[in-house]
């Protein structure tokens, strides 16, 4: 009996110990931005003022990592209080019916010494496909430091086919993340050099 109680402690304390050994992130969001660009014949870029975002990692490896960010939509500010209604409506971003936009890396690969291409999900308007976010990292091994990088995606595969009265819209929008990220725990995420 006694050894059973013993296995049950060790079992229940091993999980805990193999958290500590994984890297934990936070992202700040107060210096950090989520950012879109489409180009039009009137310019269409803004931000997003309400989102978060999350990397965790299971082991110091980073092909473990998996980062998610969600937005919300109805938080988009382009400067235009005209075109951030028109993001929000049905034909583009659907705030009311579809409030989050997600991005949800499935795997991440490492190209260079501080650039990564993390493949995941993207959901927008209810719709997932799957799609590349391509990331430079800055300040690797210090603890903390600086996550950039793009996305592209056509707007048509995920059901915006509108328009602007007026105003020639390209499919392909751009989303620009900057996070600034600190290592709260755990060892620091190996690397190749």
């Amino acid at each position: 009996m006694r050894l059973a109680v013993l296995c049950l402690l060790v079992a229940a304390a091993l999980p805990a110990v193999t958290r500590a050994q994984a890297p934990v992130f936070a992202i700040t969001p107060g210096e950090s931005t989520v950012k879109f660009f489409v180009k039009a014949s009137v310019a269409i870029e803004g931000t997003f003022d309400k989102w978060d975002a999350t990397l965790v990692f299971t082991s110091p490896d980073i092909s473990t990592g998996v980062l998610t960010i969600k937005i919300q939509s109805d938080s988009v500010n382009t400067g235009s209080g005209m075109k951030d209604g028109k993001l929000k409506s049905k034909d583009f971003f659907d705030s009311k019916q579809d409030p989050l936009i997600t991005f949800v890396s499935k795997k991440i690969v490492q190209t260079g010494p501080n650039t990564f291409d993390l493949q995941g999900d993207f959901t927008i308007r209810g719709v997932t496909k799957p799609e590349t976010l391509t990331l430079t990292v800055t300040g690797a091994g210090t603890g903390q430091g600086d996550v950039k990088g793009t996305m592209a995606f056509d707007r048509k595969d995920y059901g915006m086919n509108k328009g602007i009265p007026f105003v020639t819209i390209a499919d392909r929008v751009e989303v620009d993340v900057d996070l600034h990220a600190k290592r709260t725990s755990g060892p620091p995420v190996a690397l190749k050099q």
